[in-house]
């Protein structure tokens, strides 16, 4: 078998491992926490506590194991590093592909929702792990920034025969999306994300005349600064120190990460991101993605592929005018449903705006 060969892939995780997480999560050593204080000082132990113990009672991995099964999966290896992509085909002829982005603490599982509407819509997906998450993990080099990501997913639609595609992303997909725009913009037709991280460079002049959408997504993007950066802080800095305690406590694993899965989303879809950066192995290595993009050298030549912004009115979705300046922008929109996870969240709405957007290009 070649380097570059396809092959199926099915989870398969054994019942030692299931037995082994069941051992930890039962001898979990729990955080105190200063009584009325909430998530003053960060995810509660009552939230940490309400996931563990839904991970021992109420979670059916087996189930959810066979849910993801129920798609094509496969892995190839691509610049040395097996990549790990479901691979979905429409019905309908001359169907169009898009290949679909996650970042952190996301996976794959994040595009769950909208594969049935667009493939009934006429889209081929590829939903790939990005390198170092979940079954495309871990990372074995350094390296492995937004750039060299999309160099790869181009590698990964020529080797699957796709000549022309659209690229969509959310959260770290809505900077790597765009990138595979710029380093194969005869083959990406346009761009779908939902946030543009195009920020002020400082001058005051930049933020006069602000519109309400503008000055709404300023203050959200404060907001989140001042209160919930440092994640973004430790894993750009020191994401090797942080490894060994999310490595070794799933019950460290669901407070870590879910400070950006937050209650507002199910159960399931939480504890599914979460269990798979488990059983993969791979905690330590996602976090590594903030490292290798705060060590790359940066593009600053703007991209020129058509893109569309199609964002959360409740989450940092990007600011127009910055946008405008980094990107070719030919659609904005946001839309009442606050959460960070709209694919999941809004499948039916995302499938619509994703299909309405390509079909002008396909």
């Amino acid at each position: 078998m070649t380097a570059n060969a396809i092959r199926p892939f099915r989870i398969e995780i054994s019942q030692a491992d299931l037995d082994d997480l069941q051992n930890r999560l039962a001898r979990t050593r729990w955080a105190d926490q200063i009584p009325g204080s909430g998530d003053t000082y960060g995810v509660s132990v009552d939230r940490v506590r309400h996931l563990v113990d839904y991970w021992r009672g109420g979670f059916d991995w087996r189930a959810v194991e066979a849910k993801l099964n129920a798609y094509p999966q496969f892995r190839t290896e691509i610049d040395g590093q097996d990549i790990h992509f479901l691979h979905v085909k429409s019905a309908a002829d001359n169907a169009f592909p898009l290949i679909l982005s996650h970042g952190w603490p996301g996976t794959f599982v994040e595009f769950l929702g909208v594969i049935e509407p667009l493939t009934a819509a006429g889209y081929d997906l590829v939903i790939p792990s990005v390198p170092g998450y979940g079954f495309s993990g871990p990372t074995t080099e350094a390296g492995w920034n937004d750039t060299r990501i999309a160099n790869a997913w181009a590698e990964l639609m020529r080797r699957l025969g796709y000549e022309k595609y659209g690229t969509v992303g959310n959260d770290g997909g809505s900077s790597i999306s765009p990138e595979v725009g710029r380093v194969a913009p005869e083959s990406v037709v346009g761009v779908h994300v939902t946030q543009v991280y195009s920020f002020p460079t400082g001058d005051p002049a930049e933020l006069a005349d602000l519109t309400e959408d503008e000055q709404q997504s300023l203050a959200t993007l404060d907001w989140f600064v001042k209160n919930k950066m440092g994640f973004n802080v430790l894993q750009s800095q020191q994401p090797q120190t942080l490894a060994h305690a999310i490595m070794d406590s799933p019950a460290g694993l669901v407070g870590w990460n879910s400070q950006l899965l937050g209650p507002d989303l199910d159960n399931e879809f939480v504890l599914t991101n979460i269990a798979i950066h488990w059983f993969s192995g791979s905690a330590g290595s996602a976090i590594r993605h903030y490292f290798e993009k705060a060590q790359a050298q940066h593009p600053t030549e703007p991209t020129t592929v058509p893109l569309a912004l199609s964002g959360s009115a409740g989450d940092f979705h990007g600011i127009r005018r910055f946008a405008e300046r980094d990107h070719n922008i030919v659609s904005w929109q946001t839309h009442n449903v606050y959460t960070h996870y709209l694919h999941h969240v809004a499948p039916e709405l995302m499938a619509d705006e994703i299909a309405k957007f390509f079909t002008q290009y396909r």
